[in-house]
């Protein structure tokens, strides 16, 4: 199992990333930060993203069967990067989020993905 510190190094080395935030599901703050990019402030950012998944959650539970839904990863592409954001169930104190901003010209989002989902696993493994 990766600790919290070793997983965003690890996020980090992914090709093209340019900062990651592991971030609180249920209260939408970060938990931990890397890359350190001097345009990232990393309180808002996961304040927002949190409430993007939420919000993505309930608008998609609504066509759901049994009116819940889960998602396993989110990709949004932006002028300024790609964003990839994977829910966790944690054996820590709920569920998180990581997120990962990439560049768009250094990155290939398919690797990334990949990437991301190997170290989600072997961040949540008890």
């Amino acid at each position: 199992m990766l600790g919290i510190e070793d997983c965003l190094a690890e996020v980090m080395a992914i090709p093209g990333a340019l900062d990651a935030v592991l971030i609180d599901q249920t209260s939408g703050m970060a938990v931990a930060t890397g890359g350190g990019s001097r345009h990232l402030d990393a309180e808002k950012s996961a304040a927002g993203l949190s409430e993007i998944l939420r919000a993505t959650l309930d608008g998609l539970a609504v066509t759901a069967p049994g009116g819940t839904i889960r998602i396993r990863d989110m990709i949004i592409t932006t002028d300024e990067g790609h964003h990839l954001l994977r829910p966790l169930e944690t054996v820590f104190d709920g569920p998180m989020v990581i997120h990962v901003r990439l560049d768009p010209n250094r990155s290939n989002l398919a690797l990334a993905r990949h990437r991301l989902q190997t170290l989600s696993d072997c961040l949540i493994t008890t």
